[in-house]
């Protein structure tokens, strides 16, 4: 059950607004996550933003691979969802490698590096050891990439906190429950 209300037009905070407004524009619709999330201003464009840059890092699939298994991990049903969505329509993602990514592999192995490297990074919250930084470098990432993958699963992980705490209803097709696949 949410805890926390989707914001109306009416109702977003005029800081938030043109935020939420450029989101509904790009996506054809307002998410109820973001809807919700814009109900603070500071959190909401701080995040906006990290995404925003984040989204020059790396390719389309080793990003939505990340999300889908940063998701998988923190249990984020209403994330899986979306990363699950657009895995597909936007990166073109076959659906077994969407299950791939959830279990914290990819079909790609310089992808495979990047997502087994991020699941440890979400895991061990950030404790890895040096044969795990030395493993995604040896997969050919540079430095500025180790660095993007560790800011991804950061990213991923404010929106999977966001969406436990407050169970937005879920406006993206559902999948199966994070740890039955």
């Amino acid at each position: 059950m949410t805890r926390t209300n989707a914001l109306k037009p009416e109702q977003v905070p005029a800081e938030s607004k043109s935020t939420l407004d450029a989101f509904t524009r790009n996506i054809g619709f307002t998410p109820n996550m973001m809807a919700a999330f814009a109900q603070s201003p500071i959190a909401f464009n701080a995040w906006a933003s990290l995404l925003g840059s984040l989204s020059k890092a790396l390719d389309v699939k080793t990003r939505d691979s990340i999300g889908l298994a940063v998701s998988e991990v923190n249990g984020c049903d209403y994330c899986l969802g979306v990363h699950s969505f657009t895995a597909e329509h936007m990166a073109k993602m076959p659906a077994d490698d969407i299950i791939l990514a959830r279990k914290g592999h990819a079909s790609d192995s310089k992808r495979d590096a990047a997502v087994q490297f991020a699941r440890q990074v979400i895991e061990s919250r950030g404790k890895v050891g040096d044969a795990d930084v030395q493993a995604v470098r040896d997969a050919g990432y540079t430095e500025a990439n180790v660095i993007e993958i560790v800011a991804l699963v950061a990213m991923y992980s404010l929106t999977n906190f966001f969406n436990n705490v407050f169970d937005p209803e879920k406006d993206f097709p559902a999948v199966a429950p994070a740890g039955s696949i």
